[in-house]
């Protein structure tokens, strides 16, 4: 019988950087790990499949950027090209979860925290995986 308990790592999938958050063992927290500067897409698969590994994630969050009326646009299609690449990667579970918002969340959260706006560019994508890792560790309650 597979244990409930292990991590999960949700992923903000810019066009320059990655924010990457994991989640507790019990799947209650989230917490930032960083933002990644990308590269290509292999070097990006690889490194995300490092961290996959180094920290036993069983379960990959994606945020899905989906256009505010519920539609796909472009930035979905690379998000589900980007997933296949990594799906090659790792044997890690991958599942979207609509980001609608979080990267907004994220920018008014570090504003109200006087957050200065050079600071906030190197945090944003790693607070929106956050957000994003969050919001589907309460959907699912995984721990109940």
């Amino acid at each position: 019988m597979e244990s409930t308990y292990y991590k999960t790592m949700g992923l903000d999938l810019g066009e320059r950087r990655i924010g990457i958050a994991l989640s507790d063992l019990m799947g209650i927290i989230a917490t930032g790990l960083e933002t990644y500067e990308r590269k290509d897409i292999k070097s990006d698969c690889e490194y995300i499949s490092k961290l996959v590994s180094k920290h036993g994630v069983k379960e990959i969050v994606v945020g899905l950027p989906k256009n505010m009326d519920g539609t796909s646009g472009e930035r979905v299609n690379k998000t589900y090209e980007f997933c296949e690449v990594l799906k090659k990667y790792t044997n890690a579970k991958i599942v979207f979860y609509d980001e609608r918002l979080t990267t907004v969340a994220a920018e008014k959260l570090l504003i109200s925290a006087d957050v200065s706006r050079q600071k906030r560019k190197t945090v944003i994508d790693k607070l929106a995986a956050t957000i994003i890792l969050q919001d589907y560790l309460n959907f699912n309650q995984r721990g109940k």
